[in-house]
C-alpha cells in the first residue's frame, strides 16, 4: 500500500500498468490520467487483468481502498509480483 505522495512520484509522467477497478459510471465520473478501467463487479475482471504483464508492476486503485485492497490480493493469488494499491483510494488523491 503507497501513500498519496509515493503512489503519484511512482507513476506520473511514467508507462505504468495504472488500473481504476471502481464502475465505469465512477471511472467516467473522473480518473487518474492513463489509467485503465477493470470494474472490480465485472465477470471479465480475471480476464482483464491476465492481459496484463505479471513481471511489470501494477497500480491499482479505487473510491476509498476497499476495493483496490481486494484486488491486490487477488492479483498475488494470480501470480503479479509487483502491486501497488493506493491507499485511501482516489478519495485521497
Amino acid at each position: 500500500m503507497l501513500s498519496t505522495n509515493d503512489f503519484k512520484s511512482q507513476i506520473e509522467g511514467k508507462k505504468v500498468q495504472l488500473i481504476d477497478v471502481r464502475t465505469p459510471n465512477e471511472y467516467k465520473s473522473g480518473h487518474i490520467k492513463g489509467a485503465k478501467n477493470i470494474d472490480f463487479f465485472s465477470i471479465e475482471f480475471k480476464d482483464e487483468f491476465n492481459k496484463l504483464n505479471k513481471g511489470k508492476p501494477v497500480y491499482v486503485y479505487c473510491r476509498s481502498g476497499s476495493r483496490s485492497r481486494q484486488t491486490a490480493k487477488e492479483l498475488a493469488l494470480m501470480g503479479f509480483k509487483e502491486i501497488y494499491d493506493l491507499k485511501g483510494g482516489i478519495l485521497n488523491y
